[in-house]
């Protein structure tokens, strides 16, 4: 019996995904590879899927190091995620709460927290702490959105910093999900992003769509043959030529809209791995600035994104309400380290 059936008849396993290299597929690490085809997936996930043999390549087990050719069939195979009618799993967790009353929740999410399960991302999200939270109540769960988000009026990538906003009653979760809709939400966004954009002030349209060949990343399309209608205003705050620290205001939600739009201007956000930004864009890469650029790495291992500002009216009293939340403190490192850089480079 082939590994591929075995795999196949484990009632616990079944078959995500199955892909076909494309032919001019340079060699690449099989893990790095499913990265970019899998959404919502962990590294740790992926690895410990080819080491139990859930990754087959040309019906084959594989190591985490196997480079993949062009041609190469690879068929991946994971648990079962749970069934969609099931309860969302209840996990303690800390919250970061900074306003709750009784229509609504406001929340300061901290990097490396998924928002929700997903491929590969069972638990311990921010939906199994809002579960466990509210262990005495049903959250509302917006129209469209599968029953494994209750309570979600919007979402942050897992690694983006900052405020969300969560409703707790249907009244809520329609009034705050109109207002996402009209686009009449107040949001703020942080963003430290490579060289300095030459206008001080500007706006970014372009539809955002998947990547033709990069499952999990965002392409921006400028003249909207693919993806949605996307628009993100950005401001200059502090330019400090080799980066700059730039406020995004979202007119549309897009997935990774601020990382592809800013990309899309050559202006990756610093520590992006999938954007681009996690290596040398704007400066020389002699060796002391080069170890500098890798010395700030090290403070900050995800993109440089922090939602900081948030603001609604609110459903029940119909006050306008806005929350406003600090740099959390490995973006304000990074942030401290290239002033004091700049500081000391008075030519520039």
């Amino acid at each position: 019996m082939s590994k591929e059936n075995k795999i196949t008849e484990n009632p616990d396993l079944y078959e995500h995904y199955r892909f076909r290299v494309d032919p001019g597929q340079t060699p690449i690490r099989i893990d790095k590879y499913l990265m970019d085809k899998i959404e919502r997936v962990t590294r740790t996930r992926v690895q410990n899927g080819i080491k139990a043999g859930m990754v087959l390549v040309n019906d084959q087990t594989v190591k985490p190091n196997l480079k993949v050719k062009p041609n190469d069939l690879i068929v991946v195979s994971f648990t079962k995620p749970p069934k969609e009618d099931a309860p969302v799993l209840a996990q303690q967790m800390d919250l970061d709460i900074r306003y709750e009353d009784d229509d609504l929740m406001v929340i300061h999410k901290p990097s490396g927290l998924a928002v929700h399960p997903g491929i590969g991302i069972h638990d311990g999200t921010l939906v199994n702490g809002l579960s466990y939270y509210f262990q005495n109540m049903d959250l509302p769960i917006m129209k469209g959105n599968l029953k494994d988000r209750p309570g979600l009026v919007h979402r942050l990538d897992k690694d983006t910093t900052g405020l969300m906003l969560i409703a707790k009653t249907e009244h809520a979760m329609a009034h705050l999900g109109k207002q996402f809709f009209d686009h009449t939400i107040y949001r703020r966004y942080y963003a430290l992003v490579w060289g300095e954009p030459t206008e001080k002030e500007g706006t970014i349209v372009g539809h955002i769509g998947r990547h033709p060949k990069h499952r999990m990343v965002r392409h921006v399309f400028p003249e909207g043959e693919e993806g949605k209608h996307a628009i993100t205003h950005f401001k200059v705050l502090e330019g400090m030529y080799y980066v700059s620290l730039v406020e995004c205001r979202l007119e549309t939600g897009r997935t990774h809209q601020i990382r592809a739009h800013m990309r899309f201007k050559g202006h990756p956000l610093f520590a992006d791995t999938r954007y681009g930004g996690d290596k040398i864009v704007k400066g020389t890469v002699f060796s002391k600035y080069r170890q500098f650029v890798e010395n700030c790495f090290k403070l900050i291992k995800r993109q440089a994104l922090h939602a900081k500002s948030i603001g609604f009216i609110h459903p029940t009293t119909g006050e306008e309400m806005i929350f406003h939340s600090e740099l959390p403190e490995d973006m304000q490192q990074v942030l401290d380290k290239w002033r004091a850089y700049i500081a000391g480079r008075k030519e520039l």
